[in-house]
């Protein structure tokens, strides 16, 4: 291991070490066409001026995330208000009640869907830089770190989201009901504060998003593919080739003791969790054949064999996320012992 660190350092192997950014190379100095082996700074990777532009445009969306992710957290719903107007159907008081209560929760519903259509714009920008040539995917992950933990940071939020909506049931009985009370005030001529709001059309978009059981992984997963659709002058393998990558990258970092010990957050072992399953989700939807065939570069064995390597509490969430998101996994080219693995 060269101690200098200098630009073309070498090691004992001839292999010329690069000081890109906080990449570090620290397995072996094999041909990076045997498998990605570099270290992905997600702790502290800071852009370089050629990635600022796009940098701080996806910035502006990720700075929002937290704040959408405590506003879901403590969404408790109109469950109780809903319930007596549905029981007292001629108490002018109750309806009037549980309108009051529907409204500004839908409001916030709102704002989680064009926050959805914000991390798309994010995610599409991310992938162009991420697989335009003359780099191959791994050399823009090793060169940008900072649009590649960007790409990360989005993935991680995306897979919080869906758990914390899975479990929320309240959110389409909220949304349900108002969808039906302002039909009925529509009929009647009532007029209704806070279709203003929400118009017929946005209602519409706002329950195809919340009827997925996986919202926002869907709406990335369809931007992923638009984007290979859309750009095709880029060979499909570019995309796929970044995605199953990143899912190396983070495989590699979380099963290697030299590379986890340089994790100085704990959370960064969760982050690389859920990193690695929404590359996988993501490739498994945008590759022809998937993740799970034998052709597939990701290294699904590897992968599914992390994930059971952690505490069972803190992972059952991924584990479904694969079982249920997926959209490979039940073909037959899909191997009995993956099948096994995650039943």
């Amino acid at each position: 291991m060269p101690t200098d660190w200098r630009p073309g350092a070498e090691c004992s192997t001839g292999c010329r070490y690069l000081n890109m950014g906080n990449l570090l190379k620290v397995l072996t100095c094999t041909d990076l066409e045997q498998g990605p082996n570099f270290f992905l700074d997600f702790e502290n990777a800071q852009p370089t001026e050629s990635e600022k532009e796009i940098y701080n445009q996806v910035n502006v969306v990720l700075k929002d995330a937290e704040g959408i992710l405590e506003d879901l957290q403590s969404y408790r719903g109109a469950g109780h208000e809903i319930r007596e107007a549905i029981q007292h159907p001629n108490d002018e008081k109750l309806q009037e009640k549980a309108w009051g209560a529907v409204v500004p929760l839908v409001g916030k519903l709102k704002k989680f869907y064009e926050f959805s259509q914000r991390l798309e714009a994010g995610l599409r920008g991310l992938l162009g830089a991420l697989t335009s040539t003359p780099y191959s995917p791994t050399q823009h992950l090793e060169r940008e770190q900072a649009l590649a933990k960007q790409f990360a940071e989005i993935l991680h939020f995306t897979l919080r989201f869906d758990e914390l909506k899975m479990t929320n049931p309240a959110i389409q009985n909220d949304f349900s009901y108002y969808r039906r009370t302002l039909s009925r005030m529509r009929i009647n001529n009532v007029p209704a504060e806070g279709e203003n709001e929400v118009n017929n059309e946005l209602a519409n978009r706002m329950s195809l998003f919340y009827a997925e059981a996986t919202p926002m992984l869907k709406t990335l997963s369809d931007a992923t593919t638009k984007f290979v659709s859309e750009n095709k002058n880029l060979p499909i393998e570019n995309t796929t080739d970044c995605l199953s990558t990143m899912a190396s990258v983070c495989r590699v970092m979380l099963e290697t003791p030299e590379y986890r010990s340089r994790f100085t957050n704990e959370e960064t072992v969760s982050f690389c969790l859920r990193v690695m399953v929404g590359v996988i989700i993501l490739y498994d939807h945008v590759h022809p054949v998937g993740a799970f065939a034998k052709t597939s570069k990701i290294d699904m064995k590897g992968c599914i064999k992390v994930l059971k390597d952690q505490p069972p509490n803190s992972v059952e969430g991924l584990l479904n996320a694969l079982r249920y998101t997926t959209k490979h996994l039940n073909d037959e080219t899909t191997s009995k012992q993956i099948k096994s693995m995650l039943q």
